[in-house]
């Protein structure tokens, strides 16, 4: 058997015309995201998982994203909280309603994480998700 030579591989950049001799590329730019960015997209998840959007509320004052989507999370985790408590109570003192209604809750929470996902992608993405009526009243809160 003869051996083969190995394969070269052509340079991915050529190099610049006229240069004569090996190209280096620029270094990449300096990356926008560090520590604070980080931190802004932990706030900006908390902002949707039910009552630890009070953690970015209080703690990013400074940042109006974080705090509309932290008004947001609060009405919202709000909004489900009393609704699961309007069933929960309607199903203690009329037992009879409890078989009727027992799906109710569950609906509410696979509602509540779908659109508690749906938030934290807009806002991972720079985005606002506004869900009807909810996100009026998040509106008018001043913290």
């Amino acid at each position: 058997m003869s051996e083969l030579p190995p394969p070269t591989v052509p340079p991915s950049i050529p190099p610049p015309p006229g240069s004569g001799g090996s190209y280096t590329p620029p270094p990449p730019p300096p990356s926008a995201g560090g520590p604070a960015s980080s931190d802004r997209q932990v706030m900006l998840v908390l902002s949707y998982c039910w009552w630890l959007c009070l953690i970015p509320l209080f703690v990013k004052k400074d940042d109006s994203e974080v705090q509309w989507h932290a008004k947001n999370g609060v009405v919202f985790a709000g909004a489900i909280t009393i609704v699961y408590a309007f069933f929960w109570l309607l199903g203690r003192f009329f037992p009879l309603f409890t078989c009727l209604i027992s799906f109710v809750p569950c609906a509410l929470w696979i509602g509540y994480l779908v659109i508690s996902i749906l938030g934290i992608v807009k806002a991972l993405q720079g985005q606002r998700f506004k869900v009807p009526g909810l996100s009026d009243l998040a509106d008018k809160i001043n913290i």
